[in-house]
């Protein structure tokens, strides 16, 4: 009896032929419910303006920031499985470089955007490169994260040329202005510019996980090893999500920049901007599409009650005033305990009790 080996009989991308075994069905397109609670959350929140508070439209914002950083994060670390400690990284290099193009050469925070989201990416994949040519993952791969954003941190703290520990504070203008991205204090369009800058993360995030690339990458996160047997180019398609993640976290930089008008080493580069990206991501649902936003909406509130909480305790708690770390103690407890008791986050755990029915 004879064996009949078969042969390819065609030139073929390795990914698509030996990963087909694997992934046996084709990408798939964003569901049409991904859409439309992406178009009605957009639409609910344009209205928000018109429903808050003025006084509240601060936290509003701060939700956008946060979420736009839980995104980032969790396309890189829920999808991609690279856990990061130092997204604050990204977050500063947008920042620092809008501002230094701003402030120092008078450049529109539209255009330093744009560059500085180029320049996070550049580094989020040359940082992460190296990280992976020489094996650096799991733990050590976290703690490499951490340990460039704290080299930024110093490096810029030191720098004549950034202002050192005195940072970038944006030039107050006569007039309201968007080619200059800046508008009057109570003005809505800081919030509706970061709620378009939030739709088209979210966007970015359905169309990447529902995509080709988006598939591998989960492959590979899922079984490293089974994936680059069958082909894929896991390198590859591991650095494709760094880059996303860097670029949408970089455009939190620039929108907290402009909305706060100001911007140092320690509010950009600072263990606390990673640790909201983390916390935020896991509260709400790490590894889906919709968790970062709800996590958002619970802590970017939250640590403002919190911070306000620790300047002015209670007399019976004056104790805690002046005692900096406690709001990282905090977030701390709470990361943990969801991690014990709500792995998958709020929105990962009421979305699993509704599949099973």
């Amino acid at each position: 009896m004879s064996v009949t080996t078969p042969t390819r009989t065609s030139k073929q991308a390795p990914d698509a032929d030996l990963a087909t075994p694997f992934l046996t069905l084709a990408p798939r397109r964003p569901f049409p419910y991904e859409y439309v609670i992406l178009t009605v959350i957009l639409i609910a929140g344009a209205a928000l303006p018109f429903i808050l508070p003025a006084a509240e439209m601060a936290i509003a914002v701060r939700v956008l920031v946060f979420a736009l950083m839980g995104i980032g994060w969790n396309i890189m670390s829920g999808f991609g499985g690279m856990f990061s400690f130092g997204h604050a990284a990204y977050f500063g290099i947008g920042s620092y470089t809008a501002g230094f193009m701003l402030v120092e050469f008078g450049v529109s925070p539209w255009i330093g955007l744009v560059v500085g989201m180029v320049v996070a990416v550049i580094a989020a994949v040359g940082i992460s490169y190296l990280a992976f040519r020489y094996k650096l993952e799991g733990a050590y791969y976290a703690m490499s994260t951490f340990a460039f954003a704290e080299m930024l941190r110093l490096f810029v703290s030191g720098n004549d040329a950034l202002h050192r520990t005195v940072g970038f504070t944006v030039p107050v203008l006569p007039e309201s202005s968007f080619a200059m991205f800046q508008f009057d204090a109570g003005s809505p369009l800081y919030f509706w510019i970061g709620l378009v800058m939030v739709g088209i993360a979210l966007l970015t995030s359905i169309v990447f996980l529902r995509s080709r690339t988006g598939r591998f990458t989960l492959a590979a996160r899922d079984n490293e090893m089974a994936a680059s047997a069958l082909g894929i180019n896991v390198l590859r398609y591991k650095l494709t999500a760094v880059a996303i993640s860097a670029a949408i976290t970089a455009s939190a930089g620039v929108l907290y920049l402009q909305f706060y008008m100001f911007i140092d080493p320690d509010l950009a580069f600072g263990a606390h901007v990673s640790n909201n990206a983390i916390i935020t991501t896991v509260v709400g649902g790490a590894g889906t599409i919709w968790g970062p936003l709800v996590g958002a909406i619970i802590m970017a509130p939250l640590s403002d009650v919190v911070a306000g909480f620790l300047r002015n305790p209670p007399e019976q708690l004056s104790f805690l005033a002046g005692h900096g770390g406690l709001d990282l103690l905090l977030y701390a407890v709470i990361l943990i305990a969801f991690v014990i008791l709500l792995p998958k986050g709020i929105y990962g755990t009421i979305w699993n009790k509704v599949k099973k029915k």
